[in-house]
């Protein structure tokens, strides 16, 4: 089998394989999942929900709950903007606690209302806060590890009898308002959430189990994942093409559980490219590199990114950046992982990583050559490799010839 394959795939499915080879091998840390004693899970819910995507449109959904966590140690279960001190192995051994209480349901039983737990779950997914929730199993979870490309691990499961909120969710009121908004587009209430700082997470999880748009549905997690970050970078990119253009060249960077960022910002109008380098012996890569391209300009991108979930997850930072300015620019991302990134811990190490980024204090260069030697100085990888797949980079030498030559 090809590594090419593996890092297109992701777990996937695509090689034709029943299970995936690589994510098999992680079920070795299954000791650190708590074994659950008993049909009964008592904890407060972060919140979080899960819909998994095999069977479509029947799928298998529910909250996941820390058993015993109380609501002041709770929210960090779901906060990916805590975790930037932890280690691999304490993500995966915090989020090992979090069991998945599974029902089975139908996709448009979001529009009816008859599935009870279904019910609950949308009452779960409402609040900002964490919720005291029981819930009560056929029998006792099954002891295992869940981990994908775009999701975060995840622990024991267990199909669900019933389950309840042992407390009322704290529902902000624009929340409130817009889940019984049934005449407003899933991207207008997106755009509204956003405006008033719901935070992505809590956008994600009102999306998935069916609480927004006209015709709602629920959404399997990692769909809904990519389609809010997709959503939201939409919206923030119309709103940014009548700022006026960035006066300097900055060059910002920093690394996240061994994904290193570069984020090269041009004066000239919108567009956002990145290139993607999984080094050897990544959690995705064999024995070579990969170096992956896409990009969009002013008018936005078309059709799906060959780069998945990973593609949007990093634009989103990046217009968040230009919104927070009040300015556009051409934006160049070099997105290097390393050998230290060895589990998949979900896009989200993309997401906060560019934000983490963005954040450190930037170098400012006088020419895009200085830029990119510096930035250059930082990346495992030889120029030489990448350098003929950066697009925009080239674009913009020749654009500077241009003026160059006009203003003779």
């Amino acid at each position: 089998m090809k590594d090419t394959l593996c890092i297109k795939c992701k777990g996937k499915g695509l090689c034709g394989r029943p299970r995936c080879p690589i994510l098999e091998k992680f079920k070795s840390l299954q000791s650190i999942s708590p074994a659950i004693s008993g049909d009964s899970v008592f904890g407060a819910s972060p919140p979080a929900l899960f819909v998994g995507s095999y069977g479509y449109p029947r799928v298998s959904a529910g909250p996941l709950i820390p058993p015993m966590a109380k609501e002041n140690e709770a929210l960090i279960f779901e906060d990916p903007s805590a975790w930037g001190n932890m280690q691999i192995e304490d993500i995966i051994s915090m989020r090992s606690r979090m069991v998945r209480a599974n029902t089975s349901l139908h996709v448009k039983d979001a529009r009816s209302k008859e599935n009870p737990l279904l019910v609950k779950a949308q009452e779960l997914a409402l609040s900002r806060k964490p919720v005291d929730t029981e819930a009560w199993f056929f029998k006792a979870p099954k002891q295992e590890l869940k981990f994908d490309a775009v999701l975060t691990p995840m622990g024991p499961s267990g199909l669900v009898k019933n389950f309840e909120l042992a407390e009322n969710p704290d529902v902000p009121k624009k929340v409130d308002y817009l889940v019984y908004d049934t005449d407003a587009l899933a991207k207008d209430a997106i755009t509204e959430l956003l405006k008033s700082d719901v935070s992505t997470e809590h956008i994600t999880r009102l999306f998935s189990i069916g609480l927004l748009g006209k015709e709602r549905k629920v959404v399997p997690t990692r769909w809904s994942i990519t389609a809010v970050d997709d959503m939201a970078g939409k919206e923030l990119s119309d709103r940014i093409v009548d700022f006026p253009w960035v006066s300097d060249i900055k060059l910002f960077s920093g690394t996240h559980f061994g994904n290193h960022f570069e984020v090269l910002i041009l004066p000239r109008a919108y567009s956002f490219e990145l290139i993607e380098i999984w080094l050897p012996k990544t959690v995705w890569s064999g024995e070579s590199s990969w170096i992956g391209e896409d990009s969009e300009g002013i008018n936005g991108k078309k059709g799906y990114s060959p780069l998945a979930g990973g593609y949007y997850a990093a634009r989103l930072p990046v217009l968040e950046y230009l919104i927070g300015i009040k300015r556009q620019a051409s934006v160049f991302v070099l997105r290097e992982i390393t050998p230290d990134y060895w589990a998949p811990l979900g896009v989200w190490v993309v997401r906060e990583g560019m934000r983490k980024a963005l954040q450190n204090p930037p170098e400012t260069f006088e020419s895009l050559e200085a830029a990119v030697s510096d930035l250059s100085g930082r990346v495992r990888t030889p120029k030489i490799e990448w350098i003929q797949q950066a697009k925009m980079l080239s674009e913009f030498r020749f654009q500077k010839t241009l003026d160059s030559f006009f203003n003779l």
